[in-house]
């Protein structure tokens, strides 16, 4: 489980796997599909950002780095709310939407290095890795021959939950 107690309404991904498992292995399996997705940051001024990263789970945690001097880094250093989405390809593509929010907090160096990442080939100087704890969670999943939208929704506060409705 989490270190972080789930009345602070924080978790992991692994948390994610045991309270959602289905919302976590359809999320997995966009990000992995992809192996990118567009991190949504505040700038200084309070106005949004939107960077691609790729995003990676090590030892039950979901991790995003980024260059020392990038500015979604100086973004999360200063703010550390997020919010993550898995690309789209295709507005018909049928493709399910991971989306995720929460805080930040830069990751230790345990973590740096179980991923295995792009980041691995830079020095803690040059690259710093980001573990995303989850405040909220959300897998859109589309029919598009039916015609149906599901959403599954996961949150460490209230659970899981999901809902299929007809769309448009």
């Amino acid at each position: 489980m989490s270190s972080v107690p789930a009345a602070a309404g924080l978790a992991d991904w692994q948390d994610l796997e045991q309270g959602a498992p289905e919302l976590a292995r359809l999320g997995l399996a966009r990000l992995e599909a992809a192996g990118l997705a567009m991190l949504g940051t505040l700038r200084r001024d309070g106005s949004p950002r939107i960077s691609p990263v790729e995003p990676y789970i090590a030892l039950g945690r979901l991790l995003a780095g980024a260059m020392t001097w990038s500015g979604k880094a100086a973004d999360l250093r200063r703010d550390r709310r997020y919010v993550l989405h898995s690309v789209v390809t295709g507005r018909d593509s049928g493709e399910g939407e991971l989306k995720i929010s929460g805080l930040a907090a830069e990751a230790d160096p345990g973590l740096r290095v179980a991923a295995k990442a792009w980041w691995s080939a830079y020095p803690p100087c040059r690259s710093v890795v980001f573990r995303l704890r989850i405040g909220q969670a959300v897998f859109v999943a589309w029919d598009i021959d039916s015609g149906i939208m599901t959403v599954h929704q996961w949150s460490p506060r209230d659970g899981y939950r999901h809902q299929a409705r007809e769309y448009p």
